[in-house]
């Protein structure tokens, strides 16, 4: 789904250039945030169930910088992120929905990404000692269940957070925010960047977000009902 879904997509034929519609501070925000856009860290949500805290996943992803987030869905539980919780955030993220695992397993390493769950296991490894130079992708898994057996024997490892206290584990949602500050700040520190867009897909956001800033859109570029004879 990009940008959130179809209620967020462009018109075909839209008769008005959306960037005509734009103050100049506002495509200067639009310009600086897609200069820190990243489609080389994402994040993979394995059945979650909880719709606040997908959404709080999506937020936290669309604050980081983090372009994309892979979503396989829970049968059970249909794809809808609180919108209280995520403030509209899912407008500016590319959100793919998978089936199972194979799928979206299959889509990430045909464009190089190296896959790592989280899991609680005596080889998994330290996030504070994972390096994020290269594509990665960190999966989380289901509330109550965690990664899936098939999501386990497919990755190519698995990672966990030292927790320091009497608590073992974080809730899902405060899970992914401590693991995507971690990868960004990692960058930043070590690469003295986050963004990685080539010029091409810069420009192909902008032209997207240009049209997403428009706040009157549906209005702007509804069409016209047909003439009467």
């Amino acid at each position: 789904m990009a940008g959130g879904g179809p209620r967020y997509e462009k018109l075909e034929k839209a008769p008005i250039d959306a960037e005509s519609l734009l103050l100049d501070v506002r495509k200067e925000k639009i310009d600086k945030v897609i200069s820190q856009r990243t489609r080389t860290f994402t994040i993979v949500l394995d059945r979650l169930e909880d719709s606040f805290n997908i959404a709080a996943v999506l937020r936290t992803c669309e604050a980081n910088g983090l372009q994309e987030v892979h979503v396989i869905v829970n049968p059970a539980a249909p794809f809808m992120p609180n919108s209280r919780v995520g403030q509209g955030c899912d407008k500016w993220l590319d959100v793919k929905l998978y089936k199972d695992f194979a799928s979206c397993r299959e889509h990430l390493k045909s464009r190089g990404f190296s896959l790592y769950a989280s899991a609680i296991r005596e080889d998994a490894t330290s996030l504070y000692t994972m390096r994020f130079d290269s594509k990665v992708a960190l999966i989380f898994g289901n509330e109550r269940d965690g990664v899936s057996q098939e999501v386990l024997d497919g990755s190519d490892g698995t990672f966990w957070i030292p927790m320091r206290g009497f608590s073992q584990s974080l809730n899902i949602s405060a899970a992914a925010s401590a693991c995507v500050t971690r990868a960004i700040s990692w960058r930043e520190e070590h690469l003295g960047r986050v963004g990685d867009l080539t010029e091409a897909e810069a420009q192909v956001l902008r032209d997207r977000f240009y049209m997403l800033a428009v706040k009157q859109r549906r209005r702007i570029f509804k069409k016209p009902p047909p003439s009467k004879p």
